[in-house]
């Protein structure tokens, strides 16, 4: 087994990985998501005790679960309880895939559930109870057949006693049984960097600013506040909507554009130079060291590169870890966008929040990046679109400005006390699509349910779990948000 680059983590055949931190907070109660490739035999051993890397579960005598995805050359689901096949089914829509894939198990006092998608506890395939529940498994092990598999994103949840009642009132969206359905949920709503700025790039919507490109004056749209967050493009107090460049191409601007959106961009090498001058000019540094490391490198080696082809230039990530788009992805500088939030900088919409007045000095990209209802309603051709300002109503102050805080900074800020809030939070995320804050509030919510169940025990904190859904059944009936125009 080994690990390439820390980003996925590959099996051999007939070996398993285990790993301290796959295991279940409370035996025999728990849920684990990941993403998974394999040509077939995506494997998941539950067990008591943690196996050695050549563990497998066929040689396996302790109590244990087996869950085999795409078994019998990715055709059925089997499920083994101590060695023996217990299910063993065709038709149901889990297969593996030669691209990752997101899947979920979850056990809870034998009663095993399988699911699709990055959501726990959403788009369930198939269920089996064990009327014999083995309650001790508690740690996970990622396995294979006779083909290497691949593993990324695993992690380990709690179950409470109501975790299903919880999840039907936090769902982010029920699937209709066919795959297509699912990717498209996941790419609008479930996949932060599928939705991102990158959508953005180049496109009328939302944009204004434009840069008009060479003696054919080529109109080319961006958007004021990320260009200001990457670099000095001389927008000063002056407000200008032009930007002129009558020396310079359209692809060094598309490169440059590309790489400020996406992270990214391919130019060919006789292009770094100007590439280099642009990034300089308008004091994208990042972009011009880049360049002039790279032509540095072909002064020394011409043969490092082949110059009839493009070179691809990544922004260095700082942070491998964070998942956000902002922090780990674009050259772009979080805590000056953020001082844009707070001095107005740039504002194209002022928020207001009935009872509240005024709340915000906003800009329609940022909220439009995380948000597609509010990127719908900016562009939807109706009043909304031109107005300069936008009145919510039935929306808790406190928790919209957290999410607002969110969307400027691409993380919840661990200094704040946002417990009290958990459940305002939670819907205002679920219903404006901000999914990457939707899932922490969850992850939380479950947590906190999880602390108080062990610190209590099962029994006598049961009647405390049945309190939450018609809790949040009286927070969904007062949390209807509407949008209006104004001014």
């Amino acid at each position: 087994m080994e690990k390439k680059q820390k980003k996925f983590l590959t099996v051999a055949p007939f070996e398993c990985a285990w790993r301290d931190d796959l295991r279940f907070r409370e035996a025999g109660r728990g849920c684990v998501a990941f993403d998974a490739f394999a040509h077939n035999d995506v494997t998941v051993v539950f067990r008591e005790k943690t196996g050695s890397q050549h563990y497998h579960y066929k040689r396996d005598n302790s109590p244990h679960y087996t869950v085999i995805i795409g078994s019998h050359r990715n055709k059925r689901l089997n499920i083994e309880v101590d060695g023996k096949t217990v299910v063993d089914v065709t038709g149901v829509d889990l297969y593996c895939s030669s691209t990752f894939q997101s899947y979920w198990i979850s056990i809870y006092d034998g009663l095993i559930s399988i699911g699709k998608g990055r959501y726990p506890f959403q788009n369930l395939v198939f269920q089996w109870l064990d009327s014999n529940p083995n309650c001790s498994v508690q740690y996970v092990g990622l396995s294979s057949w006779d083909r290497h598999v691949g593993y990324r994103n695993i992690n380990v949840l709690p179950l409470t006693q109501n975790h299903v009642s919880l999840w039907k009132h936090i769902d982010c969206g029920e699937s209709n049984g066919k795959e297509d359905a699912d990717e498209e949920m996941e790419e609008d709503i479930g996949e932060y960097e599928n939705w991102g700025l990158k959508n953005f790039l180049e496109s009328w919507e939302l944009s204004d600013v434009c840069f008009v490109v060479g003696n054919e004056e080529r109109a080319v749209p961006a958007h004021k506040v990320i260009l200001a967050a990457s670099g000095n493009f001389g927008f000063g107090q002056s407000g200008k909507d032009f930007i002129h460049l009558e020396d310079d191409c359209y692809p060094i601007l598309h490169a440059l554009l590309e790489y400020i959106y996406t992270g990214s961009t391919k130019v060919p090498e006789l292009h770094l130079s100007s590439l280099k001058s642009l990034s300089l000019r308008f004091e994208v540094n990042t972009l011009a060291k880049q360049c002039e490391e790279m032509m540095e490198r072909f002064k020394l080696n011409k043969k490092l590169f082949d110059s009839g082809k493009s070179v691809e230039i990544s922004y260095p990530s700082s942070r491998l870890n964070c998942c956000t788009v902002f922090l780990n992805k674009l050259p772009i500088d979080v805590k000056r966008l953020n001082s844009f939030r707070l001095t107005g900088d740039y504002s194209d919409v002022d928020i207001y929040i009935e009872g509240h007045g005024q709340i915000a000095k906003s800009h329609r990209i940022i909220l439009g990046i995380w948000s597609a209802p509010f990127t719908k309603m900016f562009t939807n051709g109706m009043t909304e679109s031109i107005a300069s300002k936008v009145c919510l109503k039935d929306v808790c102050f406190e928790a919209f400005n957290i999410m607002l805080d969110f969307m400027y900074c691409g993380e919840v800020n661990n200094t704040m006390d946002i417990d009290t809030l958990l459940l305002q939070l939670l819907l205002l995320a679920d219903q404006f699509g901000v999914s990457l804050l939707h899932r922490e509030c969850c992850k939380r919510l479950l947590e906190h349910l999880s602390e108080a169940w062990s610190s209590s025990g099962r029994r006598s904190h049961a009647t405390s779990f049945c309190i939450m859904p018609s809790l949040m059944d009286e927070e969904a009936g007062i949390f209807g948000t509407m949008f209006c125009s104004c001014g």
